[in-house]
């Protein structure tokens, strides 16, 4: 495609929505594996965010993921799409995470044709899919409604958002935010999750720009991605847990404008950046 309308923008991405689960099923497509076990562990505390190594490691790798294109209403297709994404995404991150000298390991993925219930609870019925931390598996929903659209960059997008979850969890990110909002107020949870993924947005655009040549991702489809997100990204969060619209946007920007981990630092944003 040259460019991407608006009707095109919005089914995307309402089929791709997503959602963490803190406390993180049908294919197992991709086996966890661990690097070196003399890997200096995560920082801890709130240092794990404001601070993580992470944001000092430069851009990520350029790839070539050759993920190929997805047929509309093809669940092979849409498997094998997300399939070599996902390898993509673990070259990667693995490449970003030997800059820091933390330990990194593949999350699992897992593909289902029904929200099922994870370790962590059960599926967001807005979301098209989940990263559940606590077996760190990334939950991808081959359903219609995500079939019906076929635009590769808006999955791309999603499922690069879902593994920058993962992302966090092995950074020990997501561990400061689960201690945060352990006996946090209602409102204070809410910020913390917005934090957390505003983050995920940021970081996965971050991976979105480095394989934009290879997928392709031309600048008239990401603009209309990024117009569409700020007027409708917020809609299916009523409880505003993933950010205003035009949060979403802002974060989505700094991260294909950086390439990088570096511009991603939600946790020190103001306010009204994470809103």
């Amino acid at each position: 495609m040259t460019g991407l309308d608006t009707a095109n923008a919005s089914d995307s991405r309402t089929a791709a929505t997503s959602a963490s689960q803190q406390v993180a099923p049908v294919t197992q497509t991709t086996p966890s594996t661990t690097t070196s076990a003399r890997k200096q562990a995560p920082p801890r505390g709130r240092a794990a965010a404001t601070a993580s190594p992470l944001y000092r490691t430069g851009t990520l790798p350029t790839m070539r993921c050759q993920a190929g294109q997805i047929r509309a209403g093809s669940a092979a297709s849409y498997r094998t799409f997300v399939t070599k994404m996902i390898r993509c995404l673990n070259l990667a991150w693995k490449t970003q995470f030997r800059k820091t000298n933390l330990a990194f390991s593949q999350p699992r993925l897992r593909f289902s044709t029904t929200k099922v219930n994870t370790p962590c609870g059960r599926w967001p019925s807005s979301a098209g899919g989940l990263y559940c931390s606590s077996n760190r598996t990334i939950y991808i929903g081959v359903t219609r409604e995500v079939l019906k659209n076929a635009f590769p960059a808006n999955h791309a997008q999603f499922i690069a958002h879902e593994y920058g979850h993962h992302v966090q969890r092995l950074a020990g990110i997501m561990d400061y935010y689960g201690n945060s909002i352990w006996r946090a107020s209602s409102s204070a949870k809410l910020a913390f999750s917005r934090r957390l993924e505003l983050q995920a947005d940021c970081l996965g655009s971050a991976f979105l720009r480095q394989i934009a040549d290879d997928l392709p991702v031309e600048q008239a489809q990401w603009e209309a991605m990024v117009s569409w997100v700020n007027a409708n990204g917020h809609k299916n969060w009523p409880k505003n847990d993933h950010g205003k619209g035009r949060s979403q946007a802002y974060w989505m920007e700094r991260g294909y404008n950086a390439g990088s981990p570096s511009g991603c630092n939600t946790w020190t944003a103001p306010t009204g950046r994470v809103a």
